[in-house]
């Protein structure tokens, strides 16, 4: 029987890869997040030195573009057509639509029995990915195919190999206020041009390949898995969900990480470190979600530590938090991890 379609994880990964090159040549810094059809977060990177937030903004956007099958520029719209109960309504019963803005785009199967549906969703957000324009930048790299265009939607529809078409709905008057009079001659402009591959994202590439040991250390195992790399804040780097694991296990990996990270120990070892009947582990992690960062107390998270110093959580859940444990002590115990300050290694 016909299943909803979700994007692969390879082709996630290539199109987030698109993005942070195109974001990098613009010198701009973001994340980037990829949903698949169902609604299941595939693959989110967030780019090095890009703050906190930006992924929770593009998570949201890209989950709106892949389940209701259009740019969340077009249902911004509808949300501010119909009658306030509605809207309100609409987010209470789509928790992860709770950023409704514009830039989020559909992705289309290209071939095969799903040519042509929807099998996914992307966005960009950040410190400096959105429809405005960071100082120093090159007018004419602002322009595509001969028409103004705005950084956030060009590193999307580049990702996507599409006609540049901005979601923000003013990229001349935005163009004009910034850099004056259109250039003569009618230029196509350089928005679209080939982007070199992204050579400044340290942190970024360190995230990736920590994740891409779990994930080869869980195929070798035969089980599927997510997994989630957050910075000591708790905010996700990197997050990944392999084909056939629990869709719940994407929210399990970066609850987990995200406690190893802040609490600095072992996400099981939070029950024993706030014991009693009085409701202290309850009050930790609430106080941890109050960050914007949700935290589990389940195994599976294991704080990353350099030098002495916890600077990373790294999450894994499937179907058996024991399995997650137990693949991320190895990949941390067992590999010698690169990162832009040197090794990294499991600590507590």
């Amino acid at each position: 029987m016909p299943h909803t379609p979700d994007i692969p994880l390879d082709q996630a990964r290539a199109l987030i890869e698109r993005a942070i090159d195109k974001a990098e040549q613009f010198g701009l810094r973001g994340s980037v997040a990829v949903v698949g059809g169902s609604g299941v977060l595939v693959s989110a990177s967030r780019m090095d030195a890009s703050g906190a937030g930006g992924m929770a903004r593009a998570r949201s956007k890209a989950w709106i573009a892949a389940t209701q099958q259009v740019p969340s520029a077009e249902h911004l719209r509808r949300m501010t057509t119909i009658a306030p109960p509605v809207a309100a309504g609409f987010v209470a019963c789509s928790p992860e639509a709770r950023f409704p803005g514009a830039g989020g785009m559909p992705i289309r199967a290209s071939g095969g029995q799903d040519a042509g549906l929807v099998i996914g969703g992307i966005a960009a957000s950040g410190a400096a990915v959105s429809p405005f324009y960071p100082d120093g930048t090159d007018p004419m790299q602002m322009i595509a195919d001969g028409r103004a265009a705005n950084p956030e939607d060009l590193v999307v529809h580049y990702a996507l190999g599409l006609p540049y078409a901005g979601q923000h709905g003013d990229d001349e008057q935005r163009w004009r206020a910034a850099f004056g009079d259109w250039p003569p001659g009618s230029p196509t402009g350089q928005g679209m041009a080939p982007a070199p591959a992204a050579r400044g994202q340290q942190e970024h590439r360190w995230a990736v390949g920590l994740a891409d040991r779990v994930i080869a250390a869980a195929g070798r195992r035969g089980v599927q898995v997510a997994v989630a790399v957050t910075d000591h804040y708790g905010d996700p780097i990197q997050q990944d969900w392999m084909p056939g694991a629990p869709s719940a296990a994407v929210a399990v990996a970066y609850g987990v990480a995200a406690a190893a990270a802040m609490f600095q120990c072992r996400s099981g070892e939070l029950a024993s470190r706030y014991p009693g009947a009085g409701g202290q582990l309850a009050a930790a992690l609430a106080a941890a979600g109050g960050l914007g960062s949700p935290a589990l107390a389940v195994p599976g998270g294991l704080p990353v530590a350099e030098d002495g110093r916890v600077v990373a959580g790294l999450g894994v859940a499937g179907r058996d938090p024991r399995v997650g444990q137990e693949i991320a002590a190895a990949v941390l115990a067992g590999q010698e991890l690169s990162s832009p300050d040197g090794p990294a290694r499991a600590s507590g």
